[in-house]
């Protein structure tokens, strides 16, 4: 199964996307339902998709695309979660995961521009795997941890260099407005099939930058959530972005940052192509 969520006359909705065309859900289901996270929370994926026939239908070029979880609680990422990313940024080897977090608000759907800010002129791409939590917990083990998970999707956690390395803590440089782009559906572990053998690519203008299998990860999908729930519980709708590899522009020679007019895609084996085109901030 697939879900997404879009605007629909200025209004935040969702639906099910099945092939090109997307079944926006009735109003009776967003009335107890206004966002795919409250869908996610009542546990009723399912029961949604089996009522999609007679739904209102659009075309996929019809769509204006929203973030997947627009209204996340928590955005955690995952730093430096492939060594050969470790190892471009020169960082030591460490025993836990490296996390910092994203605002909600900094997010955008799929095909909206992507904000490269004017106080600097280096953003960056980061391809990533997010996960999104449909059943919450605390100290949830790793044994069983992926039952936890609602769904997979694209992320590119757009990153402001500069701003990033102001000082030893990432948060500024990772929460620009319109810097983080997901989507741009939700696909359910049932229909993601296995994961280590899914691969990420990352282009810039049509350019492979970026390449990994998720057999890479230092820290597995399940290592991850076992350790973000002994921190903080999590809860339905929540969001792990799982960690981007190697390539980024910050560490190619000569550097490569993204300007006006540059289009990124993130895809992933099995979920689809996430794609943006870069615009300067409004001044």
């Amino acid at each position: 199964m697939k879900f997404a969520s879009f605007v629909q006359g200025g209004k935040l909705s969702w639906g099910v996307v099945e092939s090109d065309v997307l079944y926006a859900a009735s109003a009776a289901l967003i009335a107890d339902y206004p966002t795919l996270r409250a869908l996610i929370a009542a546990d009723a994926l399912k029961a949604a998709f089996d009522q999609r026939e007679g739904w209102k239908t659009l075309t996929l070029d019809q769509v204006e695309w929203a973030p997947l979880i627009p209204d996340a609680g928590k955005i955690i990422c995952v730093g430096l979660n492939y060594e050969n990313h470790r190892k471009e940024t020169e960082r030591p080897v460490v025993a836990n995961p490296t996390i910092f977090t994203r605002f909600a608000d900094s997010q955008i759907g799929h095909q909206q521009p992507l904000i490269k800010p004017h106080v600097s002129d280096e953003l960056d791409y980061e391809g990533e795997l997010a996960l999104i939590i449909g059943k919450g917990g605390r100290n949830i083990p790793a044994d069983g941890a992926l039952a936890h998970v609602a769904g997979f999707s694209c992320y590119n956690d757009g990153s402001v260099r500069d701003w990033q390395r102001h000082t030893m803590q990432f948060t500024p440089g990772k929460n620009f407005p319109g810097t983080g782009a997901f989507g741009p559906w939700l696909v359910t572990p049932d229909e993601f099939g296995d994961i280590p053998s899914k691969r990420l690519q990352t282009r810039l203008n049509g350019q492979v930058m970026q390449v990994a299998h998720f057999a890479d990860l230092i820290f597995s999908l399940n290592r991850l959530i076992e350790y973000c729930s002994a921190f903080t519980p999590l809860s339905a709708g929540d969001v792990i972005v799982t960690g981007t590899p190697g390539g980024v522009g910050a560490k190619r020679n000569p550097p490569v940052f993204m300007k006006d007019g540059d289009v990124v895609e993130v895809e992933i084996d099995g979920i689809g192509i996430l794609r943006n085109r870069i615009a300067d901030e409004a001044r």
